[in-house]
């Protein structure tokens, strides 16, 4: 079964924010709620979302400038954004200005705040076309693991890993969803292409020599392993 589709909902409103985090989650999303662009940042890098809702953000120009931030116009790549990332900005009011701005910045949508069917229809709409048209994220972070699914490289601190390619397809895959609790027999799947009926021994051995390359001092750090289930990152 799929996970809840995952939303980053920044708003400095407090009670606004909850009051559409609860409408949205009461419609089956995960959703996380931020008051400013550092704290959507420390999100985005511990639950990385799948849609971005930016409301109003208190202060002249924030949600524009999180929108070019998000579209890779700013911080020279370090925030820890896909650059695909669907975007819908929460508007005060109906004003074609700022629609206009906002789209300029990078939005996907533009929808006066309020209208909470219309909001839900797009949002759908939203995740819909992003989940049949993007392809995972070349670039993933979590912390100060970094991987480039192109080149097949990856590093931790800025110090490269030595890596065998099982090793890292499987760091890889267990990156794109940092705090999931993979099993050992999707790890399989997914990782090996094997079908049921394998034996999970070498996922074990894989997921023992990841961890101590990650952290040869302190090996565990890293690579958890769940006890009967499975392994996910710290």
């Amino acid at each position: 079964m799929r996970p809840a589709p995952a939303i980053l909902l920044i708003d400095a409103d407090p009670h606004a924010a909850e009051q559409l985090a609860q409408q949205l989650a009461a419609d089956g999303y995960r959703v996380d709620v931020a008051r400013t662009t550092e704290h959507a940042r420390m999100l985005a890098r511990e639950h990385p979302p799948e849609l971005a809702l930016l409301g109003d953000l208190g202060e002249p120009h924030a949600t524009l400038a999180l929108l070019e931030e998000i579209r890779g116009r700013s911080l020279d790549g370090a925030a820890p954004w896909d650059l695909g990332l669907p975007a819908l900005v929460l508007g005060s009011g109906v004003d074609r200005l700022d629609a206009i701005r906002a789209f300029e910045a990078g939005a996907d949508d533009y929808l006066p705040a309020g209208a909470y069917l219309e909001l839900r229809a797009r949002v759908g709409a939203l995740l819909r076309r992003a989940g049949s048209q993007r392809e995972p994220a070349v670039r993933v972070r979590v912390g100060e693991l970094e991987i480039d699914a192109r080149s097949r490289c990856a590093s931790l601190a800025s110090e490269p890993l030595d890596l065998r390619r099982l090793e890292f397809d499987l760091l890889l895959h267990m990156a794109r969803e940092p705090t999931r609790v993979f099993e050992r027999r999707e790890l399989l799947r997914s990782v090996w292409g094997y079908g049921n009926g394998c034996s999970t021994r070498t996922v074990d051995s894989h997921a023992s020599r990841l961890r101590r390359k990650l952290d040869p001092q302190r090996a565990g750090t890293w690579v958890l392993g769940v006890r009967g289930v499975g392994y996910r990152l710290r």
